[in-house]
């Protein structure tokens, strides 16, 4: 049920995606993120390789990893060539790039977790990229070398989602899916809270200007009035007054 939903969100938010991609100045800064989070996602899953007491998910781990490391080349040369025939005029408005992407690997901490938990974090992690990549392929079709690129990724998390799931049901036969709801619970609650921070920075952006505007301009004219009533110039001091002009005190 919560793969099916973040599937259908997906669909649902496709002219959303289409928009992001159809501007290059953000395409190319989604390119140049996937590289990274690509490149740190197969960096992770080489030290599970190194951790993991199970040789086939060693082997598994090390064939995943360098499936990573070479998507992040893809997405980094591909960014690279958008960039050499990038024009000097930006045409987007907006630069961000508010959609998620990638594999979310840094919600994982590899070093102390079990196989089982990497497992499924790894298995939902993946189906979740296979429907995002799947969407990009399509909203891209102006593109066809960046199309090809989410075409090869796509065979190969399709591969990783299946290998997950399957390794995960031969460690835990008894578990694994109750270990592959937590990761999707988990995946869903993360993703609550960076949108609960997007939020509320929003939030607090807008106070942060509604009091500009309406508590600011209060003061400023008290401040005009209590002006107008203070003599202009020199002021002369009463003679009552006998501090010396030469003391500090």
């Amino acid at each position: 049920m919560a793969a099916s939903l973040g599937a259908f969100v997906d669909r649902l938010l496709r002219p959303l995606h289409h928009w992001v991609w159809s501007d290059f100045d953000r395409r190319v800064r989604k390119l140049i993120a996937f590289g990274e989070v690509e490149g740190d996602g197969g960096r992770d899953i080489l030290r599970a390789a190194e951790l993991t007491p199970d040789p086939l998910l060693r082997r598994l781990y090390l064939a995943h990893a360098i499936d990573e490391l070479h998507h992040a080349d893809l997405f980094r040369k591909r960014s690279s060539a958008l960039l050499r025939t990038r024009s000097a005029r930006s045409s987007g408005l907006f630069d961000a790039t508010p959609l998620p992407g990638g594999h979310g690997l840094d919600d994982l901490d590899i070093d102390g977790e079990p196989d089982h938990r990497l497992l499924a974090f790894l298995h939902v992690a993946e189906k979740a990229a296979a429907g995002r990549f799947a969407i990009y392929r399509e909203v891209v079709d102006d593109d066809p070398a960046t199309r090809a690129i989410f075409e090869e990724i796509l065979r190969d998390e399709v591969f990783h989602m299946n290998y997950t799931y399957t390794q995960l049901a031969r460690i835990s036969p008894a578990t694994y899916r109750r270990h592959v709801w937590r990761a999707r619970a988990s995946r869903l609650w993360k993703r609550y809270l960076r949108f609960a921070a997007v939020i509320a920075a929003v939030f607090g952006t807008v106070m942060l200007t509604l009091q500009y505007f309406v508590l600011v301009p209060p003061f400023a004219w008290l401040a005009r009035r209590a002006e107008k009533r203070e003599p202009a110039g020199w002021v002369p001091i009463p003679r009552e007054r006998a501090e010396s002009s030469t003391s500090l005190y």
